[in-house]
């Protein structure tokens, strides 16, 4: 298990407690979330989240504060210096991802282009 320094995606505490409250209520044994972008929304790209089973083959790991993220090998160039956190407020709730790789991002939020 290939395992990267966590420069490549960093948790504040919140993420770390929301990530750790998912594997607990998960139905399935998980080691932790994968995290990726994907090609949509009006800006290009969205960050996806998910539970992850195991590690996929050329995915890399990340371990801080005690949660596992992997990281879709697809993504590892978008998501450097990249900092994970979770909100929640009256609107909604979710992770919310800094980016510093970002060049633009639309004007609702949910896509970006590096």
């Amino acid at each position: 298990m290939e395992t990267m320094s966590n420069s490549m995606i960093t948790l504040t505490d919140s993420a770390a407690e929301r990530v750790r409250s998912l594997i607990s209520r998960s139905e399935k044994p998980v080691l932790g979330l994968r995290v990726g972008v994907k090609t949509r929304g009006c800006s290009g790209l969205s960050y996806f989240v998910e539970y992850a089973e195991e590690q996929k083959k050329f995915e890399d790991m990340v371990e801080d504060k005690g949660v596992k993220i992997f990281i879709d090998p697809t993504a590892v160039m978008f998501l450097v210096g990249t900092q994970m956190d979770y909100v929640e407020d009256k609107l909604q709730s979710g992770f919310v991802f800094k980016n510093p790789n970002e060049k633009n991002r639309c004007g609702c939020g949910e896509s970006f282009n590096v």
